[in-house]
């Protein structure tokens, strides 16, 4: 799970459709979860200022990702989301639908711009957002998202859906560029790989950690000090550590039950 370079961010998701531009957590007890994540992740927290029910997680200053007390009213299950910039939300609604995918909440509006949530082809979860985004926060920089990763059948399949409902056929300046490498497909914004999608068996047991989704990673400077603030806070491990020549990483539980991974450089392990 190698570290990424990064663009510029812009101020608004027509000038970055298509990227990555935020993620956010789901969840039952908006404090529960800050003191969660502010022990395993080092987090602080400040109001999103439109939403009371929503804040926004800093590191070191820098946002990294909301924490929105919405599951129960929503109906859904606690779980982190990506989401990305679409130039018109309505447009990538009905694009949803047409293709096959479920559209699930939304568009609604939220403080400057308008939120959907949705689930592809295979199930898989995940937002997108019409307006200003976040200033300061990309993937790979700071303690934004060090990866996106969505596990599922068909990559190809995937990308192909995902190409046509968030336009990632690199035809407007700033779009992002989907291509297959090896055995999976690796989405850029520039130069800069910013998700990867990639395919293979998933089992078809229950068990929701199992099927299709997208992997939300953070970056943290020792794993095993976050897995150990995991499980004096009450959540769990749901696999084993895994390793590139660069990185270590392992998927974690919060005590709801919602997965995110933390990687963290391999010189920390000795």
């Amino acid at each position: 799970m190698d570290q990424v370079r990064v663009t510029p961010v812009a101020s608004s998701s027509q000038e970055i459709a298509g990227a990555p531009c935020w993620v956010s957590l789901m969840a039952c007890d908006r404090d529960d979860a800050q003191t969660f994540y502010a022990g395993v992740l080092g987090w602080e927290f400040r109001s999103s200022g439109v939403d009371d029910n929503f804040s926004v997680a800093l590191r070191d200053g820098v946002p990294v990702a909301g924490i929105a007390a919405l599951a129960e009213r929503l109906d859904l299950p606690v779980a982190w989301t990506p989401y990305f910039a679409v130039a018109d939300a309505d447009a990538t609604a009905a694009g949803i639908s047409e293709r096959g995918g479920t559209m699930a909440v939304g568009p609604l509006a939220f403080g400057t711009g308008r939120a959907g949530l949705a689930a592809d082809l295979a199930g898989a979860v995940f937002g997108f957002w019409e307006g200003e985004v976040v200033p300061d926060w990309s993937v790979g920089r700071g303690g934004a998202p060090a990866w996106l990763e969505l596990h599922t059948r068909h990559a190809f399949e995937a990308a192909i859906f995902y190409g046509e409902v968030l336009g990632w056929a690199g035809e407007k300046a700033g779009c992002c560029v989907a291509s297959y490498e090896h055995d999976h497909v690796v989405l850029r914004h520039g130069h800069a790989a910013v998700a990867r999608i990639s395919g293979g068996t998933v089992d078809e047991a229950p068990d929701p950690r199992i099927h299709p989704r997208w992997h939300v990673h953070f970056p943290v400077p020792d794993l095993e000090d976050a897995i150990a603030a995991t499980r004096d806070l009450g959540g769990g491990t749901s696999a084993p550590v895994r390793t590139s020549t660069t990185s270590r990483w392992i998927d974690l539980t919060d005590p709801d039950g919602a997965i995110f991974t933390v990687v963290a450089p391999q010189d920390h392990f000795s």
